[in-house]
């Protein structure tokens, strides 16, 4: 699947396009302004975008008030079409926010249950009862998301919501040609409900792509023929910042070997987990990480693992925010793109990935590994590279133990491996070699 080949960027909407966290009713295009990045994100070598929430909402984009209307913070129907016809006709594929776990208070089926209590014909919409309360006095007990009252849980064995869901998907195929979506807390939603939503969009469109936000457990339990074809690799992510940043890179390769590791039992062996050094939920990667010259080396060794890596806005060029901050300071809106030297070493890593099949697609193995250096194999029949880290402030040598003929992928020059190859201080290699 053309996924699998990808490199995603994530724009959330609302805060990209400054939109006011309220929804005050006024209709501004501002979703155009993404069609002026488009290229931004060609010179770095996207091929594919996940665009946040994007429907009519309460607040934040998940509280989702209507299914079959852009939110008028950010413009109308025509002007996201608009902006989906340039990115495709750049090359760009697009992937939407399924929020089919839930809706907002104001979601215009609720409404009418609040309006006409027990002759609502939508009361079997929800989960609720009419001998309780809610906190918001409604009269009526629902059941939020998590504890959250203002996410109304949506009842999906309930044949006339899955219907609703179903045939706006596919008008967003219609009206917008999608290629995906990434459906928010894929954890929490009715199996049988992912089921018929895989099954439905393998005939609605060609390689239609089904991603799942899970944040634990096993991965396959929503990752299979089934259901969807990847999840967010939320082990990783934690995996990968906690190495760099406790100096012990055992953690992250524990992650990568149990995953994807040469052994029968391995987890996830020829699958692709979605992966990600930051996004609209957490810690800016600049922020988190407690050692500046270790940015490069965390996004050189997400890009060299297993997966499909993505790239939240703003993070290419180190943008800085604390999730104790609130979601704003996450998710904020940038007059512009900007380019600097880390921007250009992450379109030179952009093409790496996607220039070479063992990284696409090629097993995993370690090759040397101690607390601040590690070595890792991606091999296919065809191809063999190494991947190589030093997130020391010292020179490191590391073993080979025998002497290979490689390309340097980064520098583009042809060298001998000696059998203790030296490695400068905060320094990532990519080397295909030609015997191993």
């Amino acid at each position: 699947m053309w996924a699998a080949e990808s490199v995603f960027y994530q724009i959330y909407p609302l805060g990209f396009c400054g939109a006011p966290f309220e929804n005050d009713g006024i209709l501004v295009s501002r979703i155009r302004k993404a069609a002026d990045w488009i290229p931004h994100l060609k010179k770095l070598g996207i091929s594919a975008v996940y665009f946040a929430p994007v429907f009519e909402s309460d607040t934040h984009g998940y509280n989702t008030r209507d299914f079959g209307k852009i939110d008028v913070r950010l413009g109308t129907n025509e002007d996201f079409a608009y902006v989906c016809r340039e990115f495709h006709q750049s090359g760009i594929r697009i992937i939407l926010d399924g929020v089919f776990n839930h809706v907002g208070r104001g979601f215009w089926a609720f409404r009418d249950v609040q309006e006409k209590r027990e002759k609502s014909r939508y009361a079997d919409w929800f989960h609720l009862r009419f001998d309780g309360e809610s906190r918001f006095q409604d009269g009526f007990w629902y059941e939020g998301w998590e504890g959250n009252d203002d996410l109304v849980r949506l009842n999906l064995q309930n044949e006339e919501v899955i219907q609703h869901i179903l045939d706006n998907v596919r008008e967003w195929v219609r009206l917008y040609e999608i290629d995906g979506l990434r459906l928010d807390v894929a954890y929490c939603l009715d199996r049988n409900f992912i089921k018929r939503l895989r099954s439905y969009c393998d005939n609605l469109k060609q390689d239609f792509f089904l991603l799942g936000e899970m944040l634990h457990g096993d991965y396959n339990q929503l990752m299979n023929d089934e259901m969807l074809h990847s999840v967010t690799n939320y082990e990783c992510y934690k995996g990968l910042y906690s190495s760099f940043n406790s100096g012990n890179m055992f953690e992250i390769m524990h992650s990568l070997l149990r995953q994807f590791g040469p052994e029968n039992w391995t987890l996830y062996k020829g699958k692709h987990l979605f992966c990600f050094v930051d996004n609209h939920d957490v810690t800016r990667v600049a922020s988190i990480l407690q050692q500046e010259q270790h940015i490069p080396l965390i996004y050189a060794m997400m890009f060299a693992m297993p997966g499909i890596p993505c790239i939240y806005y703003g993070s290419e060029w180190g943008a800085k925010a604390k999730k104790e901050e609130g979601d704003p300071a996450l998710r904020p809106c940038f007059e512009k793109p900007e380019w600097n030297q880390l921007t250009g070493f992450l379109a030179g890593l952009v093409a790496i990935h996607t220039q070479n099949q063992a990284l696409l697609y090629g097993s995993f193995r370690s090759v040397y590994l101690t607390n601040l250096q590690c070595i890792f194999e991606r091999q296919t029949e065809e191809e063999t590279i190494l991947f190589a880290l030093n997130a020391s402030s010292e020179e490191a040598a590391v073993s080979f133990g025998e002497e290979l003929e490689a390309e340097d992928l980064i520098s583009g020059q042809q060298k001998k491996l000696q059998q203790n190859e030296k490695m400068a201080p905060y320094s990532v290699n990519y080397w295909k070699v030609r015997k191993f």
